[in-house]
C-alpha cells in the first residue's frame, strides 16, 4: 500500500475520527495537493482489489474492527463513493 493512503486512513478514518461524519472529511481530502488525492484514490482501489488487504490490515491502520472482508469492502466502496463520487453521506464504520 502507498504510504500516503495509509497515512490518510490512519489519520482520518481511525477509531476517533472515523466516527465523525459531520462532513469535514471530503473537503479536508480535497484540500491536499492533487498527487496526494490521487494516491488516496488509487489506494482505495488497490485495497479493494487486494485479497491481502482485509480486516486485520485495516484494524492495524485504524484500530477499527470489521467482522469480515465483505463488510470492510462494502465500507471502503461507500467511502470511495463519498470521497470521490459525490456520495451524499460519509459512511459510518461498525460500532
Amino acid at each position: 500500500m502507498d504510504e500516503r493512503f495509509e497515512r490518510f486512513v490512519g489519520t482520518y478514518l481511525n477509531h476517533v475520527e472515523g466516527y465523525d461524519t459531520s462532513g469535514y472529511l471530503r473537503p479536508t481530502l480535497l484540500g491536499f495537493n492533487e498527487p496526494f488525492v490521487e494516491a488516496v484514490r488509487s489506494g482505495f482501489s488497490r485495497a479493494l482489489a487486494d485479497d491481502a488487504f482485509g480486516p486485520a490490515e485495516y484494524e492495524r491502520l485504524t484500530d477499527i474492527e470489521f467482522p469480515d472482508k465483505e463488510s470492510l469492502n462494502a465500507y471502503l466502496r461507500a467511502m470511495c463513493a463519498y470521497l470521490f463520487g459525490g456520495g451524499p453521506e460519509q459512511p459510518m464504520p461498525p460500532g
